[in-house]
């Protein structure tokens, strides 16, 4: 029960329900296994080559983040519309009848759990591939390397998680919020891979340059061009996008009926 005038009760209410859901298992265990089994192989690839490789060490997490990035986005949808799906939302804003309230816990509580999943499973890569590559990589990387390598992709895959929370809210369906998403990682690169003319040259550019994989490559130093977004910046302009898109989720949830 949520009580009218108390964030800490919705907060108890939604840990409750995102623990005991198959869903967050699932997404999350999935994301975990491909994060380290693909982080593996490219440690044994990459091993097995007997070459000197001149690429920091952090670099090689990027692949499996990518892919385990999707289960997180799936997860932060499901969030949200699993509860419309089910009718289970009546019960939860007649519990709770303050809407923000209500989003606002679903947020918190959602970037908390992707957030500390997935630098637990950074960091454990992260460390793997130091342990197995330490004689095979010769470039050295420096604490703000390995930092945004951990805590900076866990940072913007949970924010990206709580864009497809938004997402959700707008749309209130599973499928359809999961597609959007889909769309908004994949659709930017395929679109410029189709763009031959020189007229738009430079918006193939812009979109390979600010397409999600490449922001997320940035905080690995591998993003597609130099001109791109590095360092800490993709988790600003992911930060900046997911507060309006979520703004828009409040301004729905608080006007249309359930």
């Amino acid at each position: 029960m949520c009580i009218r005038d108390s964030l800490g009760d919705a907060l108890v209410s939604e840990w409750t329900k995102i623990k005991s859901v198959r869903s967050t298992m699932w997404t999350l265990g999935v994301m975990v296994a491909l994060v380290i089994g693909i982080g593996l192989l490219v440690a044994v690839a990459v091993g097995a080559q007997g070459n000197e490789v001149h690429t920091p060490l952090p670099s090689f997490g990027f692949f499996g983040v990518l892919l385990g990035s999707i289960c997180v986005i799936t997860l932060g949808a499901l969030t949200m519309t699993s509860e419309y799906g089910t009718g289970m939302i009546r019960t939860t804003l007649t519990a709770c009848p303050s809407r923000g309230r209500v989003l606002a816990a679903k947020g918190l509580i959602f970037f908390a759990v992707a957030f500390v999943i997935t630098l637990v499973t950074t960091t454990l890569v992260a460390l793997m591939h130091s342990a197995l590559l330490s004689g095979t990589v010769t470039d050295a990387a420096d604490t703000g390397a390995w930092l945004r390598a951990t805590v900076g992709v866990s940072l913007y895959v949970a924010t990206l998680g709580l864009l497809a929370m938004a997402v959700g809210t707008l749309l209130r369906h599973s499928a359809g919020a999961v597609t959007v998403m889909l769309g908004v990682v994949l659709l930017p690169l395929v679109l410029g891979l189709f763009m031959f003319s020189e007229s738009l040259e430079k918006v193939r550019e812009f979109l390979f340059l600010y397409s999600i994989p490449s922001q997320l490559g940035g905080f690995y130093g591998t993003a597609v061009g130099d001109e791109g977004p590095t360092g800490w910046t993709p988790l600003w302009i992911m930060l900046g996008v997911t507060a309006v898109v979520m703004g828009g989720a409040y301004a729905s949830l608080t006007k249309r009926d359930v």
